[in-house]
């Protein structure tokens, strides 16, 4: 995935870049950066944050910095920020999002010779933050060429860059499927992702920027350059995992749609439970929401250990994934043996995970494991968003049960459905094989509904394979009026 801010400030703007960025860091776990502009010209510097955090690597660089306009980032891609010698000068840029044609940018650039810049990092390959750079340093102005990345890119990309003159400059992806929050307070500005960093640092939060707008940040003011599309698609899995609990997008706060995704499952799928238990971290937020609604006992029998241990989807590599997932958490035994639990968890991916953690339950003594999830069951890998490290759509079990059922050409489409008898089907063969005592997953009427924004702005393309940039709509909701604004 990854994250950004960006600061403009009348003094120094370097503490609140860096504790900014700083907030984005559960995004990602591969490199971090930042590049602030002073009399001198760009500073800049990326470090490498798969073994050590964000904070303490950029910690001893922030004595060196100085300067009133920054952007830092939060990585899995490539090393941003890179700083860019162009025809339209020099100018700082991060992006945040996923170019699912980056070959196909990339052959048509080359082939104009548009790929000839001095680039100031390498990476050993082409990223998609050069192939970016390249898109807008095609066009005669910084502002025309944001508006042609969103004309050339699929899959989705939001935008900071710092010009040479010191401008600063917001772009959102077009379908709005990434946040881009502006925050104020007296002599500067920042744009975010995570609107739980605005008032740690003094900013009141000011608005969304919208779909495929474009902003000028200056230390007062925001200045729209490109107005917002009028549809929306933003990500509905922000809500679900990895959004921060105490962020807001589109008014929206996650934590407490987190809690009526618990309070939605215990409604839906009761069951008799001792307690009912969070898979750390995001799981915990949704099981508080269905242990307030079913009326019992909140209990933690696993603990992870938060110190040295990364989010374990992060890893590239299955079997390190695996490993860190099985040492990050511990048990707490005396909470485990001789009871009924029912667990609630952000999705199931590949599965493995949790079937681990179910042996392990037993083994411990628990009598039955319940598992709530609190997405519907993930049938299409995303294409929009660099969240996930599938390299396949054969590593969803889902997608697995599916092609051992039916074959590599079988009808996903009929798996949605979760009144149908081939979703009972599947979901009966992901129980059975995680060892689990019963499973229930979210329905996708009701995650619209914790959420509390209209069907038509979320993006469930993970669930229904529905995409509004081609079928010019997404999920649609049962609801006669779609009433879910309404809900805080």
């Amino acid at each position: 995935m990854g994250g950004f801010c960006g600061v403009i400030s009348k003094d120094d703007c370097v503490l609140d870049l860096f504790y900014g960025t700083d907030y984005h860091s559960h995004l990602g776990t591969h490199r971090g950066g930042m590049a602030i502009l002073n009399e001198s010209g760009f500073q800049r510097s990326i470090h490498n944050i798969q073994n050590s955090p964000f904070r303490s690597k950029f910690e001893h660089d922030i004595p060196k910095f100085s300067g009133k306009v920054g952007i830092g980032v939060i990585s899995d891609t490539d090393p941003q920020p890179l700083v860019m010698c162009s025809k339209l000068g020099a100018f700082a840029i991060v992006t945040v999002g996923y170019v699912d044609n980056i070959e196909e940018l990339k052959k048509e650039l080359f082939e104009q010779n548009s790929m000839q810049l001095q680039f100031s990092t390498t990476s050993g390959m082409v990223g998609p933050t050069e192939v970016v750079s390249a898109l807008i340093a095609t066009q005669s102005s910084i502002v025309e060429g944001l508006k042609y990345v969103q004309q050339k890119v699929k899959g989705s990309c939001s935008i900071l860059i710092i010009d040479e003159t010191g401008r600063l400059y917001a772009m959102r992806d077009r379908w709005g499927r990434t946040p881009v929050i502006l925050g104020k307070k007296d002599g500067a500005m920042i744009a975010l992702m995570e609107s739980c960093a605005l008032a740690n640092l003094g900013y009141e939060y000011v608005r969304d920027i919208g779909p495929g707008e474009v902003v000028e940040l200056t230390v007062e003011v925001d200045i729209t350059l490109v107005e917002p599309g009028k549809r929306m698609a933003i990500c509905s899995f922000l809500w679900v995992y990895y959004g921060y609990p105490a962020s807001s997008y589109e008014g929206r706060n996650i934590e407490m749609t987190r809690y009526r995704c618990g309070s939605a499952l215990a409604k839906r799928t009761p069951t008799v439970a001792d307690a009912a238990c969070g898979i750390p971290d995001s799981g915990i937020s949704h099981a508080l929401g269905y242990a307030h609604e079913a009326g019992i006992k909140y209990a933690r029998p696993f603990v992870k250990y938060t110190p040295t241990w990364a989010r374990s989807f992060m890893p590239s590599d299955q079997r390190q994934r695996e490993h860190v997932a099985r040492m990050k958490l511990i048990t707490i035994p005396g909470l485990i043996k001789n009871r009924k639990l029912v667990f609630c968890d952000d999705s199931i991916v590949r599965g493995t995970q949790l079937g681990k953690q179910a042996i392990k339950l037993y083994s411990e003594g628990c009598l039955e494991t319940h598992m709530r999830i609190a997405s519907p069951p993930l049938l299409y890998p995303c294409k929009f968003l660099n969240f996930s490290r599938s390299k396949s759509e054969y590593d969803l079990v889902t997608r697995r049960y599916i092609r051992g059922h039916e074959g590599e050409n079988a009808d996903v489409s009929k798996y949605i459905d979760a009144e149908g008898e081939p979703y009972a089907r599947m979901v009966e063969f992901i129980r059975e094989k995680l060892n689990l005592t019963s499973l229930a997953f979210q329905r996708i009427d009701d995650l619209v509904k914790a959420i509390g924004l209209p069907a038509e702005n979320l993006c469930t393309y993970c669930w229904t394979g529905k995409d509004v940039s081609i079928d010019g709509e997404g999920y649609k909701c049962p609801c006669a009026s779609c009433p879910h604004a309404n809900a805080n």
